[in-house]
C-alpha cells in the first residue's frame, strides 16, 4: 500500500463534495477529492430535479433557510460568471382547493420571514391566465425559482479544483479514518490502487454514506452522529408536451414538497418525486450503497390522481416510468423522550465533535444542489477557524 501527504481531503464528488472542493482549492490549500463511483456526480446529484429553490419552504433559522437564500444568490451568479445553463423560469405553488389556500399564506409567512422577498400571492384567475390548462383557486409566484444543468455546474467545480492544482480521484473508495498521534487524519483508501492518505482536513461529503463514512471513523463519539434514514423519490417524465412553461408544486406533503412538474432546459417535463420511505433494516443501507432505483410503473397510478389535482387534462397513458433518487434525511435520537426527530442539514465541525480538521456533512438532501455553494463556504470558514 502507498502512502501518500495531501493537506485536504474531500470525500465524495457530488455537487456538494465538489462546490466544497473548489472553495477550499481556491483559499490556497492543496485539495483532493476522492469518489467510490467510476464518475463525479454519480449518487444524489444526478437524481434530483436540477431546480434552483427560493428559500420558501424551510423552517425560519434553520441552516436549510439560510444556505439555500445564500446559495440561490451564489449559484445564479456563478452560472453567470461560467456560462452554465441557468434559468429563472419561474415557479407557481398551487392550492387545489379552498382548504388548502391557507398553506399558502402560511408558505408566503414562511418565505417573507426566510428573506424571500419576491414571493407573491396571486389568484386563481391570475394564475391561470399565466399557465393555461391550470387548475388552482390560488398560488404563489416564485420568479426567482429557476432550473440548472447540474453536471455543467459540476465539470466546472472540477475544472476549478484542477485549475487551484487538486484533483479528482473516481473508483477511490474510502475504507475508513483514523486520528494518526501527531493527530493527523490517516485514511485509508481501497480500490484497484490502495493507498493510505495523511492528511490536516477531511471533508466527508459521501452524501448517502455519510453517517456510515462517520462511524468508520475512529474516536468520533457516537452521540455526534446522527441515525440515517432515506427516502425515495420516483419520478415518471411526460409523453409529449405539457402546456406550462413555469415549474408547478402543489402545497408540500409530508416528506417532501408533493408530486411537482419540473422542466428541463429542452422544455421535457417530468413529474415528481413522491415519497416512498425505505425499511431501517434492510441490510443495503448499511453504507448507504446498493440501493434499488428501479421506478414501479404501477405507482404511476398515484401519480396521475396527484397531478390531476393542478392539471385536470393530463391524458391516459401519458407517464413513463423515468428515474428515482434517495434522500438522506439526518435523525436525531431524544435519550429523554424516546422520539426520533429529522432534523435539518447537518455540518458537523471540530466545534461540535472535537476532532481537529474533520468536517461531516450529514442529511444533505433538497435543497442540497441551491445550497452547494453556502455550504462550500460554510465549510471552509469553520477549518478556517
Amino acid at each position: 500500500m502507498t502512502e501518500s501527504t495531501v493537506q485536504t481531503l474531500v470525500i465524495g464528488a457530488g455537487v456538494v463534495g465538489l462546490a466544497c472542493a473548489a472553495a477550499l482549492a481556491r483559499s490556497g490549500r492543496e485539495v483532493f477529492v476522492l469518489e467510490r463511483e467510476s464518475a463525479i456526480g454519480q449518487g444524489v446529484s444526478s437524481r434530483n430535479s436540477e431546480v434552483i429553490h427560493a428559500g420558501i419552504y424551510y423552517t425560519p433559522g434553520s441552516l436549510k433557510a439560510q444556505l439555500c437564500r445564500r446559495g440561490r444568490d451564489l449559484l445564479y451568479a456563478y452560472a453567470d460568471e461560467r456560462q452554465i445553463n441557468a434559468s429563472k423560469i419561474g415557479k407557481l405553488i398551487v392550492a387545489t382547493s379552498e382548504n388548502e389556500n391557507a398553506k399558502l399564506d402560511l408558505l408566503a409567512a414562511r418565505a417573507s420571514q426566510n428573506g424571500v422577498e419576491d414571493l407573491h400571492k396571486i389568484d386563481a384567475a391570475t394564475a391561470i391566465a399565466m399557465q393555461p390548462g391550470l387548475h388552482c383557486t390560488a398560488a404563489l409566484h416564485s420568479p426567482s425559482t429557476g432550473i440548472i444543468d447540474s453536471h455543467s455546474l459540476m465539470i466546472s467545480l472540477v475544472a476549478e479544483i484542477e485549475h487551484y492544482g487538486g484533483a479528482v480521484v473516481c473508483r477511490a473508495p474510502v475504507e475508513h479514518i483514523d486520528i494518526a498521534n501527531d493527530r493527523q487524519l490517516r485514511v485509508t483508501v481501497g480500490g484497484d490502487d490502495p493507498m493510505m492518505l495523511q492528511c490536516n482536513e477531511v471533508i466527508n461529503s459521501s452524501g448517502l454514506s455519510a453517517v456510515a463514512m462517520a462511524r468508520s471513523t475512529s474516536g468520533l463519539s457516537t452521540q455526534t452522529i446522527p441515525r440515517a434514514r432515506f427516502a425515495k423519490g420516483n419520478y415518471f417524465r411526460l409523453q409529449g408536451k405539457a402546456p406550462f412553461t413555469m415549474l408547478i408544486y402543489p402545497a408540500p406533503v409530508d416528506g417532501g414538497l408533493g408530486v411537482h412538474l419540473t422542466l428541463d432546459h429542452g422544455s421535457q417535463a417530468r413529474f415528481g418525486p413522491d415519497v416512498e420511505w425505505l425499511d431501517d433494516d434492510s441490510p443495503q443501507q448499511s453504507d448507504g450503497a446498493g440501493f434499488d432505483y428501479a421506478v414501479d410503473p404501477n405507482r404511476s397510478k398515484s401519480f396521475y390522481s396527484a397531478i390531476r389535482t393542478y392539471w385536470p387534462e393530463l391524458p391516459d397513458d401519458a407517464l413513463l416510468a423515468d428515474y428515482s433518487g434517495i434522500r438522506p434525511k439526518a435523525i436525531y435520537e431524544n435519550p429523554q423522550s424516546g422520539k426520533s426527530a429529522e432534523v435539518d442539514f447537518q455540518i458537523s465541525t471540530p466545534s461540535d465533535h472535537g476532532i481537529a480538521g474533520l468536517v461531516n456533512l450529514y442529511g444533505i438532501e433538497s435543497p442540497g444542489l441551491t445550497s452547494s455553494l453556502a455550504i462550500a463556504e460554510r465549510v471552509t470558514l469553520a477549518l478556517d477557524n
